[in-house]
């Protein structure tokens, strides 16, 4: 049914497909779900699953989601040809999407990328101030920066080295 992917319809579909099975499969293992990916990369797809767990998702867990998870992408046959399942933490350098992957990280380190320079920059790192309607709002040091949702690119929360 799927795989002829140009446009982006039937790709949100197969997200939308392997959410709704993978997210109680999460949660059956201790688990939730995070985010789910469909990109085709180097001419081969692949369907990422990305899960979370206090403190921290082992490689038992990611085992855990994937066995019954392609099981369930099987029979359901959402996707026309191959296509590889990958499992895995949402990391901690994980990208925030949903309203609520932002409120959840509220005062914490991110790194902000954007579509268009501000200021001579693409890329903006500060603590998470505020989300609404999808405006990003990010205490820098020489004051506060709301991001409107058609500037961003990304965010991801900050790693420290």
């Amino acid at each position: 049914m799927v795989n002829q992917i140009e446009g982006g319809d039937t790709v949100a579909k197969v997200t939308e497909l392997t959410a709704e099975l993978a997210g109680p499969i999460a949660a059956g293992n201790g688990c939730t779900l995070w985010d789910v990916e469909y990109v085709k990369e180097a001419g081969a797809w692949y369907l990422r699953v990305y899960i979370d767990k206090a403190g921290g998702v082992s490689i038992d867990d990611c085992e855990a989601v994937a066995r019954p998870l392609s099981d369930a992408l099987d029979e359901a046959d959402p996707i026309e040809g191959s296509y590889t399942l990958e499992v895995s933490s949402a990391g901690a350098d994980r990208a925030l999407k949903k309203p609520e992957h932002f409120r959840q990280f509220l005062g914490e380190q991110v790194d902000v990328k954007l579509y268009r320079a501000r200021e001579g920059r693409k890329e903006l790192t500060g603590a998470l101030k505020a989300y609404e309607n999808g405006d990003v709002t990010v205490e820098l040091p020489g004051g506060d920066v709301t991001l409107e949702k058609k500037d961003v690119a990304q965010v991801r929360l900050h790693v420290a080295f």
